[in-house]
């Protein structure tokens, strides 16, 4: 059994994100992979808790497990506000962002200003979603670890407030059985893996465990693995990362890795086979990002 990461405050892989500029072809493809999808929701952002709402350029389609999701990010509208500077993050990092679960957003904020990892501060935001009982918002805090500390890939940490009408019920069964966010596999060259684990287990407050050709951290819901680039082909055989380091693929658990295969392939997805029993979709299949698939 793991032990999970020592931080009060970061505690989970919240979600992993996929930027995209068609978020209806990227939904129809996660679609075809097995995932249950929320309706299209709009985002609105405010540059202080308690602060004006402002729309913004982007809104979002999730996969949604319970304690993490998948996030599907889409610039809609290429002329409205960007604050969080979503183009700029495309351009930027070719794998994924992720988002850490934050128990208290203020104490992540503090934490990460004493490791030396500067932020932005606390950043509000919501946009609203629907339910069975009507509209509801969904409202959480987010605070972004400063770019120059994640040449991998845009991080953040958030605290949700109405998890409620994130993780509704019947968004949560999804064809292909995927119960969880896994893991995040970040792929660094060869001869910095010390250098990146150690800035992972200031940013995590977590401990960490060689399995194999990786270096994990394990968090209470999801870790995070650091494997070397020469390594790579031992874990995801035939990825060629576009670039290192690099957020370069994501994890998910299912109840069954064989009914899991079968609908995938049966919606004319190729799958190929991982060294660890599971399987995986390769990036051009999985909307840019390799798409892993374990057991629980």
């Amino acid at each position: 059994m793991e032990t999970p990461g020592r931080s009060a405050d970061i505690d989970s892989i919240d979600h992993t994100v996929l930027i995209t500029t068609d978020l209806a072809a990227a939904s129809a493809r996660y679609e075809r992979l097995g995932f249950t999808l929320s309706p299209v929701s709009p985002h609105l952002l405010a540059e202080r808790p308690g602060g004006p709402l402002l729309p913004t350029c982007t809104a979002n389609r999730c996969a949604y497990f319970g304690r993490s999701f998948i996030e599907l990010l889409g610039i809609v509208d290429p002329v409205a506000p960007d604050p969080w500077g979503v183009h700029e993050l495309r351009r930027t990092y070719r794998g994924l962002l992720m988002t850490l679960g934050s128990r208290d957003i203020k104490v992540t904020a503090e934490r990460l200003r004493a490791a030396g990892l500067a932020s932005t501060g606390v950043r509000a935001l919501e946009r609203e979603v629907t339910t069975p009982d009507g509209p509801r918002t969904v409202r959480a805090d987010s605070v972004r670890v400063d770019a120059v500390h994640t040449p991998e890939g845009a991080l953040q940490a958030t605290q949700h407030h109405t998890p409620q009408y994130v993780h509704q019920p019947h968004y949560l069964g999804h064809p292909n059985g995927t119960v969880g966010l896994h893991g995040v596999l970040l792929v660094v060259p060869d001869g910095e893996v010390d250098e990146h684990e150690e800035r992972y287990a200031r940013l995590l407050d977590a401990d960490v465990r060689i399995d194999g050709a990786k270096r994990v951290l394990p968090l209470r819901h999801g870790r995070v693995e650091i494997v070397a680039r020469s390594a790579l082909d031992g874990l995801l055989p035939g990825h060629v990362p576009p670039a290192v380091p690099l957020l370069a693929a994501h994890t998910v658990a299912v109840r069954d890795l064989s009914a899991a295969r079968e609908l995938i392939e049966g919606n004319e997805i190729p799958t190929r086979i991982t060294p660890d029993g599971g399987f995986y979709v390769a990036a051009q299949d999985a909307c840019g990002v390799p798409l892993a698939f374990t057991t629980e």
